[in-house]
């Protein structure tokens, strides 16, 4: 189990994670992303999948035809982690 973040680390979120958002009382961050069709969106959850087998931190998301929505919270913590972090972060660099 990792520690939560502090209300500071959550807050200083907004500058190193500008694309994602706090959600459901700060315990989670989010993120939608839309693509050109569903075949990329569908293209890009198979990358984050084996993203997430690597980092063994899987995300709660959703998608519908070319929108995908993410969101990362650490539930055997009870909220946000470092690892959620790390988990956006790797996301993230799948899109650069």
């Amino acid at each position: 189990m990792s520690a939560l973040l502090t209300e500071q680390a959550r807050a200083d979120l907004a500058a190193t994670l500008p694309d994602w958002t706090l959600e459901k009382a700060g315990t989670a961050i989010a993120r939608t992303l839309k693509f050109k069709n569903f075949n990329e969106a569908w293209g890009f959850m198979t990358r984050v999948a084996l993203l997430a087998e690597k980092l063994d931190h899987h995300p709660d998301w959703s998608n519908v035809w070319n929108t995908v929505r993410i969101e990362l919270t650490s539930h055997d913590s009870g909220g946000l982690t470092a690892r959620d972090v790390r988990m956006a972060a790797a996301i993230d660099a799948l899109l650069a």
